[in-house]
């Protein structure tokens, strides 16, 4: 019997929850503006995206980006 290997990808969840609390948001008012904002994105999805369980869109990740006025390399800190 072949053993299943599992590739975990590299999650960015640290790093989204580190810039959500230096900004003094909590995930409900954070999605509230990501809903405003265009992104179809509710609270257990975006808990998901900090816990690793979800890989966030990229058009999420643009929004955010816009919202906490930082580079790309922000969320990706610590990934390389």
């Amino acid at each position: 019997m072949e053993e299943q290997k599992i590739r975990r990808d590299r999650f960015m969840g640290q790093n989204l929850q580190r810039l959500r609390v230096e900004h003094h948001i909590s995930q409900e008012k954070l999605c509230v503006e990501l809903q405003r904002r265009g992104c179809d994105i509710g609270r257990t999805t975006y808990a998901k995206y900090e816990s690793g369980e979800l890989n966030i869109r990229a058009s999420v990740l643009m929004e955010l980006k816009k919202i906490y006025g930082c580079s790309y390399d922000a969320f990706f800190a610590g990934l390389e």
